[in-house]
């Protein structure tokens, strides 16, 4: 049962991948829409979005030790890997949600330019993700807590393993080809 719930996420995985690289095709047709405005290389604070990503990165790495404490039946140290993977993906959003607001009152928000709209576009669905994941961290956590570690839950775990990983991936795709790219 728990293989066949996990093949049916990375179903939904691939359809999030079909969703991405939608959003980048776009985003890479409106770059250069400026529309007289900033471009990425005027707004983007390279240091500031590296430690952003490292603290997602973190993350990744936490919650695999979270998966081998869980292979161990060490549901304690699950629990602590999986706290400080919540903290990582919290300060994560806590950044980017400081970086929106500052584009923002500086007068850089979506409505500016295409470039703008597609950047807040891209950067702010892969957030919500993340809200997303933090949020399903959060009831297994609690899940885990009450119901132990059962078969159901280590099955949960795995899918949003995989999930986490995948925001990973697709938020270094994000930090390649909007930031790093984008002040070249």
């Amino acid at each position: 049962m728990g293989e066949t719930k996990q093949f049916g996420f990375w179903i939904y995985l691939m359809s999030d991948c079909i969703l991405f690289a939608s959003l980048f095709a776009t985003y890479a047709v409106l770059v250069n829409g400026i529309a007289g405005g900033p471009s990425g290389k005027d707004i983007f604070d390279l240091p500031f979005v590296f430690t952003e990503t490292m603290l997602l990165l973190f993350s990744s790495i936490t919650f695999g030790f979270g998966i081998i404490a869980m292979k161990r039946n060490d549901v304690a140290g699950l629990k602590r890997w999986l706290a400080i993977t919540f903290l990582f993906g919290l300060s994560f959003i806590a950044m980017e949600l400081w970086e929106f607001h500052h584009l923002i009152n500086e007068g850089f928000g979506p409505q500016r330019s295409a470039f703008l709209s597609a950047f807040f576009t891209l950067v702010g669905t892969h957030g919500l993700h993340v809200t997303a994941g933090l949020i399903w961290l959060s009831v297994c956590y609690y899940q885990v807590s009450t119901k132990g570690l059962t078969s159901m839950m280590q099955t949960r775990f795995y899918c949003l393993s995989l999930f986490w990983h995948f925001l990973d991936i697709v938020w270094i795709c994000v930090f390649t080809i909007v930031y790093l790219l984008g002040v070249v």
